[in-house]
């Protein structure tokens, strides 16, 4: 007996989303925004950069923030001042850090 198409599709989604990495449950925006202390020099506590070579990070994904902070720590991603500062950074600190930046509403106006 086969599966039927749509027994086929959900199982197929189903296993897409177990092999996503998901953010940590735990994240704390509010405990986000202490440790963000460390960051605002280049990146704001709001999440807008101060300097030039800096990305703007306020509104982005958790999951990338997360992914990337992670990619700074094991040595995946590396840059001068990144890599420096992630890699003394615990799973808990990069999900805390992650939900505070991701957690910033930004919005757009377009030109008219």
């Amino acid at each position: 007996m086969t599966a039927k198409p749509i027994t086929r599709l959900l199982l197929g989604l189903a296993a897409a989303a177990a092999a996503l990495p998901a953010p940590a449950a735990a994240a704390d925006a509010a405990a986000g925004r202490q440790k963000a202390r460390q960051c605002q020099t280049c990146h704001g506590l709001d999440g807008i950069a101060k300097i030039p070579i800096a990305p703007h990070i306020a509104g982005e994904s958790q999951i990338y923030l997360d992914t990337q902070l992670k990619a700074f720590r094991s040595g995946k991603r590396e840059h001068e001042i990144m890599s420096v500062i992630a890699k003394d950074l615990s799973d808990a600190d990069i999900a805390d850090l992650s939900a505070w930046y991701a957690s910033i509403e930004i919005t757009a106006t377009m030109p008219e």
